[in-house]
């Protein structure tokens, strides 16, 4: 076998030992990124350390360490709060409230686990007093997450828009945000009829409900919290300062002035994700650089059908996001179709959408992160049937995602 073959073979492998076995992808990823360009490739430790996304690091950390301050300072259940109380304590749109809520924090950097963690057991708890369908409040909660994530300054669109900026690919981080924020809400509005929405919707007309949250100590920390998360956006979206850096600031400002809460929120940091990332988008950076990412872009073009290639992609991207990591897999397929984005025989920035929607609308499914944290977050008795509605939604979005979103961002663009 040639190099290129075996080194995607490695990949291959490594997402499916991840998936049934106990190890982390992200470790083994930089593993094999030693192996394979020492004993496979020939090159020395620099060439493989060059891959690793010191700036990606840097972003996942201190934009989690950010929020797991203001998750103890209290700052993520005032959000919450004060959502709920905007609706006024119509049960039936608390699921959108929490959708908008997850979007909102994912957007300005947090990863989708952090976000789904902190708003779900919220969520869940919600679902059960008031008779929500855990299946419903579950979704809004996951496609909430992925949705925000998107954003300019999320996880997904970081790693996405700096893919496609640097190889020189057409790029529109809005278009990314707003087809993958449209496609991701047309599953929660299909959710939410299947679920029971229309009942709640019925109901709000009939019953007087409580308040739906108890109301949060209002403090300093709280206060000020708020203000980093605020000034973390601004800084990002005016002054397009480095997120990374930024959200390390202003942390290590809040952490200084109140230590108390400080204790333990470094823990908090999403450490394996962001091993994870790295780890990964180190080997695709290891392939990249010994041209095995344009040998393979060349093969997917080889198929000498180009919208046919394109679905197969997004396919991919679908059947392997459900099984495993979404920020794994969107650092490892987007480099891969460059090569094939490359040749124009489609619209690249509708592919690289396209491509987005597919990986991250099955986040659903319970051998997913975020589908998992919502099946334990499910009252008990309701589990296991939770469980098997999970994975019939997310067996279903691995063929309806991709289909719906090529059709849409990739065929009918090459229409015109």
């Amino acid at each position: 076998m040639t190099a290129e073959v075996v080194s995607v073979l490695v990949l291959a492998a490594l997402f499916v030992l991840a998936t049934v076995r106990t190890v982390h992808l992200g470790a083994a990823a930089l593993a094999a990124s030693w192996l394979v360009g020492t004993l496979v490739f020939g090159v020395d430790v620099d060439t493989v350390v060059a891959g690793f996304p010191a700036g990606l690091f840097l972003t996942l950390v201190g934009v989690t360490y950010l929020f797991a301050f203001a998750e103890r300072a209290g700052a993520i259940s005032a959000i919450v709060y004060a959502a709920v109380r905007a609706v006024r304590g119509r049960i039936s749109l608390i699921p959108w409230v929490m959708f908008l809520v997850t979007a909102l924090i994912t957007s300005v950097g947090a990863l989708t686990p952090a976000a789904a963690a902190i708003v779900g057991p919220i969520a869940m708890g919600l679902a059960k007093r008031h008779r929500i369908h855990p299946v419903l409040m579950g979704m809004a909660v996951i496609q909430g997450a992925s949705a925000g994530s998107f954003s300019p300054m999320g996880v997904y669109g970081v790693i996405i828009n700096d893919i496609v900026r640097a190889n020189a690919l057409p790029s529109s981080p809005l278009v990314l945000f707003g087809a993958s924020f449209g496609f991701i809400l047309l599953t929660v509005a299909v959710a939410y009829f299947a679920f029971g929405g229309l009942a709640l919707w019925r109901a709000d007309h009939r019953v007087a409900h409580k308040a739906a949250l108890d109301r949060p100590q209002v403090d300093a920390k709280l206060v000020w919290s708020l203000v980093g998360i605020v000034a973390l956006g601004v800084e990002a979206f005016v002054f397009q300062h480095d997120v990374g850096f930024v959200g390390l600031l202003i942390v290590v400002v809040l952490s200084a002035v109140f230590s108390d809460t400080a204790k333990g929120a470094v823990n908090n940091v999403c450490w394996p994700t962001a091993l994870l990332v790295c780890g990964v988008v180190t080997y695709v950076n290891l392939l990249q650089s010994q041209g095995v990412v344009d040998w393979l872009g060349g093969s997917v073009a080889s198929i000498g059908a180009p919208l046919l290639a394109a679905l197969v992609i997004c396919l991919i991207a679908a059947v392997v996001s459900a099984l495993a990591s979404t920020t794994g897999i969107l650092g490892a397929l987007v480099p891969l179709a460059v090569p094939f984005l490359l040749t124009g025989e489609v619209w690249a920035i509708g592919l690289v959408a396209a491509l987005a929607v597919s990986a991250s609308v099955v986040d659903c499914s319970p051998f997913s992160t975020n589908g998992a944290l919502m099946v334990a977050y499910t009252a008990e008795d309701r589990r296991e049937r939770t469980y098997r509605q999970f994975l019939g939604w997310g067996g279903a979005l691995v063929l309806i995602g991709p289909l719906v979103s090529w059709g849409a961002l990739v065929v009918v663009p090459s229409l015109s």
